[in-house]
């Protein structure tokens, strides 16, 4: 069986998974960090993250012997591989978050090359796996300045949630390097996956991720736009959504209206496009009015929770409680970066009102009590996230509302005991930004549904 010796920087969403995945298809993989904590955690199959199947598949591959963890950078490029040798293909996976401006901040990316430039085998391949601007691999090189030393192009298109089956079931690989060898090198670590491969040349690859993500962000932009435009002139957007969805043109997918989009890609990846194009003196009109159309999607959240709690869109929500039901950006993890749940919750709060907020990934873990998600903090009476205090169940979110808002699209939410809900709330209403939940199931609780695009239940 085809293997390599696979060195990955950096251990979070995208480097895990890319580390794990790699060892499943037989290669022998070396994971670095600059987290010690974190590194003795992994060595032990604790995996912090909440991404379904990959606790287990760390597991599985340290007891396999073929995933291994070590801190710092340099560690797992030249000691990872004691007895076979130094790593001949090295994946960047680092942090590449939204800069000034919405330029990408390249800085992790920038140190760990100045830092293994000299530590790097003759023939290594290395490999800028996270969204990166075009001309970084470019810019790479330079770094590197090692003409024995080719740098390529592979973008990741995993989703948070589903990012263990993305990996292992992609639908497409793409790599791209001005060196055709060493972009078939890369290319040859999924052969075992059998996915439509993409051979480029690294701008284009670059650009890829960047056109992807963008054109995801405008269809659910766009979706969005349109479930408003329902509700003013009496339509659905389910059956809307459903028409058009059977187009094979259109698909099916990121067609389901919501309270915006966010998380740690479209944000930063619509931003840092716009970066390129201005760079380019290009006016890229089409993306601008989809993070413009973005924005305004979070204050008519807020607009309709006012409508629904006071009658009037421009109802006061001063000392209004309203429970909050998720606060991840979306169901499947506990990322709460750039989340569009919290960023309608603090417009709610700017507005007055009294918040508490429930969330089934960060209620805590029972077998760990102190372990938290990134982003939960000790309050002044408990555990909060960015001013919204949390509670352990939902009735006790439910309990003296005004209104539940459902701002992420929890599957558990369905089956709430939404009779029991409604018993304990001031007043029977949901605000359901997801189009989550039955509204004969609502009404037959004695609850008020009001969806996105939806007539009132």
């Amino acid at each position: 069986m085809f293997t390599r010796r696979v060195a990955v920087v950096g251990t979070g969403y995208v480097g895990l998974t890319t580390g794990a995945c790699l060892a499943s298809l037989g290669h022998q993989v070396v994971c670095g960090d600059i987290d010690t904590a974190k590194v003795e955690r992994l060595r032990r199959g604790v995996v912090d993250i909440v991404e379904p199947g990959l606790s287990e598949l760390v597991t599985e591959q340290v007891s396999a012997g073929r995933l291994s963890f070590v801190v710092g950078a340099a560690a797992a490029v030249s000691a990872g591989f004691p007895d076979e040798g130094d790593a001949e293909i090295v994946f960047l996976c680092l942090p590449t978050p939204m800069g000034v401006g919405g330029v990408a901040d390249l800085r992790a990316v920038e140190a760990v090359v100045e830092e293994t430039r000299e530590l790097l085998a003759a023939g290594t391949v290395v490999v800028n796996k996270s969204t990166v601007p075009v001309g970084t691999a470019g810019r790479t090189a330079e770094l590197l300045d090692r003409a024995d030393v080719a740098v390529v192009s592979n973008p990741e298109f995993l989703r948070e949630g589903s990012a263990v089956h993305d990996f292992l079931n992609p639908d497409r690989i793409v790599v791209g390097c001005d060196t055709a060898e060493a972009a078939e090198r890369v290319a040859a670590l999924y052969a075992r996956l059998g996915a439509p491969t993409v051979l480029t040349d690294a701008a284009s690859a670059e650009l890829m991720k960047y056109a992807a993500n963008c054109f995801l962000a405008m269809k659910l932009s766009y979706v969005n736009a349109m479930a408003e435009l329902c509700e003013r002139v009496g339509a659905d957007i389910g059956d809307v959504t459903d028409g058009i969805g059977y187009d094979r043109r259109i698909g099916q997918a990121f067609l389901s209206p919501g309270p915006g989009w966010g998380g740690s890609c479209l944000p930063k990846d619509t931003h840092a496009l716009l970066q390129v194009a201005d760079a380019a003196d290009f006016e890229f009109r089409l993306l601008r009015a989809t993070i413009d159309t973005n924005t305004r999607q979070r204050q008519r959240i807020v607009d309709k929770v006012r409508a629904a709690v006071t009658g009037r869109r421009t109802g006061s929500l001063a000392r209004v409680r309203l429970g909050l039901l998720g606060l991840t950006f979306k169901a499947g993890t506990d990322d709460l970066r750039d989340s569009p749940a919290l960023a309608i919750a603090a417009l709610l709060r700017q507005a007055g009102a009294d918040l508490v907020g429930y969330d089934p990934a960060l209620v805590g873990d029972p077998g760990d009590p102190d372990k938290v998600a990134p982003g939960v903090v000790e309050g002044p009476v408990g555990r909060e996230v960015e001013g919204v205090p949390l509670v352990s169940d939902p009735i006790e979110a439910a309990q003296g509302a005004e209104a539940l808002v459902v701002l992420t699209e929890w599957p558990v939410f369905r089956t709430l005991d939404w009779a029991a809900m409604a018993g304990v709330m001031k007043q029977p209403v949901v605000v359901d930004t997801r189009n989550l939940l039955d509204p004969a199931t609502l009404r037959r609780a004695g609850l008020t549904g009001i969806g996105l695009g939806r007539r009132v239940a």
